[in-house]
């Protein structure tokens, strides 16, 4: 393990492969038909394949890597993929890879040299409860010295997300030149060390991480959330309190469910 904030003398390339993977998911309530189809038409434009190579295209800047091919596919009926070819910019100055927060915002793969980025959609509707689902599947995977986790809050805040799984590992090793194998390149002992503030403020999280095999896992939940911005094509101020009890409680079950990954009893 690398000591924190140590300078590697590598001998040769740094073989280490570093992949961040994030499942967003966004939930929200339509009350009718027309308003579920209007949502599924809603989120294949907010999120098409121009929409997400867009935001590829900025993490690819962000970790510092340059464009080389782009290859899009919006789906029938609804979701998109994206892949972009890129490859590792020359670097100037040493890396950053310290526990510092990546700039954020005020389906996608894009490869680089022997690394990808890759994100998919997955919009889907209960067809009997109203409750809407979109689910965007991210993986960007760098081999060498730029580092994923500089992408981290911009694509936690590129999604309008309520629930945020993520993890993280590092593959492989590098040697020194000395000869010696290093199976990490940077101090860290939970993604949460990269996320700003007020992320860390707006989200319950829970850490599952396996430090001796460079593995580590943070899912997150929205902490608070108003009803309507849960609600498509309707408001409060169109339903009884009765309905806005019944929506609440099918809202935040079906938030909860997907952050503990399982169905929770029905409470009376």
């Amino acid at each position: 393990m690398v000591k924190p904030f140590e300078k590697l003398k590598l001998h040769g390339f740094n073989n280490l492969t570093k992949s961040l993977s994030f499942s967003l998911y966004d939930i929200c309530y339509a009350k009718t038909e027309q308003h579920r189809q209007e949502y599924i038409e809603y989120i294949d434009e907010q999120y098409n394949a121009d929409r997400l190579t867009d935001i590829l295209t900025e993490v690819v800047d962000i970790i510092g890597a340059n464009i080389l091919n782009i290859a899009r596919q919006d789906y029938d009926p609804q979701g998109a993929s994206v892949t972009i070819l890129v490859s590792e910019e020359p670097v100037l100055i040493d890396p950053d890879n310290s526990e510092n927060p990546g700039p954020r915002p005020d389906a996608v793969v894009a490869h680089l040299d022997k690394s990808h980025i890759c994100v998919h959609t997955y919009p889907e509707v209960h067809p009997h409860d109203g409750i809407c689902t979109f689910r965007a599947d991210i993986e960007v995977s760098t081999c060498g010295i730029i580092s994923p986790l500089k992408a981290l809050n911009f694509l936690i805040h590129s999604f309008e997300s309520d629930v945020v799984t993520i993890d993280y590992r590092v593959r492989g090793f590098t040697r020194d030149v000395s000869g010696t194998k290093h199976y990490i390149d940077h101090p860290i002992t939970s993604i949460q060390n990269f996320m700003d503030e007020d992320t860390k403020k707006a989200f319950q999280m829970i850490d599952v991480n396996v430090y001796q095999e460079n593995l580590f896992h943070t899912k997150m939940m929205l902490k608070e959330g108003d009803l309507n911005n849960y609600l498509f094509g309707m408001g409060t101020d169109s339903m009884t309190p009765e309905e806005q009890k019944q929506i609440t409680k099918k809202v935040f079950r079906e938030i909860k469910e997907i952050f503990y990954g399982r169905n929770l009893p029905e409470v009376k």
